[in-house]
């Protein structure tokens, strides 16, 4: 079987912390914190890119977060939560916050208590996604992941 990206979706932090990927094949991550009612889409997405996030010309590492109908005076909340566990130097590029240089988490087990944090700390509810290089459906089916939730990326 091929070695491909591979994306995950609609997981929910229980499901993850019972997944045992290699993470070494772990791409990037995100959660997308709901706020109820689902229908007027307020959410912060935390999420973190391998290869970084695009910043201008150049490529930051690190966790990063973006807003949709969050009131803006709750973002210094969210970006000392995240500073708090992870570090980073604060920039902020549009509706996006990066924390440069912070803390990297792959493991299932991080991502799930940062999804649960998240959840408690800001009254929302986690989905989260992740997308995997290099490593067969078959490997992943091995660590846990479920087909169901497999979503193909067109290469």
């Amino acid at each position: 079987m091929a070695k491909g990206r591979m994306r995950y979706w609609k997981i929910t932090s229980e499901e993850l912390e019972g997944y045992a990927y290699d993470e070494s094949n772990l791409l990037n991550w995100e959660i997308k914190c709901i706020r109820e009612p689902e229908d007027e889409a307020h959410f912060i997405g935390v999420f973190m890119y391998r290869n970084g996030t695009a910043y201008d010309y150049e490529s930051v590492k690190g966790i990063c977060y973006f807003y949709n109908n969050i009131d803006r005076k709750e973002l210094p909340e969210i970006t000392k939560f995240l500073q708090g566990k992870y570090n980073g130097k604060e920039m902020e590029k549009g509706d996006r916050i990066i924390l440069k240089g912070s803390k990297e988490i792959y493991s299932s087990k991080d991502i799930a208590e940062l999804a649960k944090e998240m959840e408690s700390k800001f009254n929302t509810k986690a989905v989260i996604s992740l997308e995997f290089e290099g490593i067969t459906a078959e490997a992943l089916k091995e660590a846990g992941l479920p087909e169901a939730k497999l979503l193909p990326i067109p290469t």
